[in-house]
């Protein structure tokens, strides 16, 4: 189960992005996963949970932006999903597109809560 290594490469980037913001306390980290990544969501954020109960990060949750398979037209260069190779453009309707994303795996964003404001001050 890599999703465990991953969950844990997560927390260790967090820590450090946290350091940037003394007296605060990270509440949320977003992951783009890519449907080619090869990461299983729901065993990934298990791994997490359990990685993060009962420690100083506690209450981090985890938000997980799922991307498709991307393809980019040569022809006119439309973006589009395709789940497999040779779906025609939806604009043109040209068959010659390029492999333009879904393997993604990073981070895409951290929620930081001030802990003046927090504590209610």
């Amino acid at each position: 189960m890599h999703e465990m290594g991953i969950a844990n490469a997560v927390l260790d980037a967090v820590r450090v992005e946290a350091l940037r913001f003394p007296g605060s306390h990270v509440c949320k980290v977003a992951l783009r996963i890519g449907e080619l990544a090869g990461v299983a969501p729901d065993s990934l954020s298990f791994c997490f949970e359990a990685l993060v109960r009962g420690t100083e990060m506690e209450p981090l949750t985890l938000e997980i932006q799922y991307c498709p398979r991307r393809h980019q037209c040569r022809r006119c260069g439309c973006s589009f999903s395709a789940g497999i190779e040779g779906l025609p453009c939806p604009e043109c309707g040209g068959v010659d597109s390029f492999f333009a994303g879904g393997d993604e795996l990073e981070i895409a964003y951290l929620e930081v809560e001030d802990g003046a404001r927090t504590a209610g001050t």
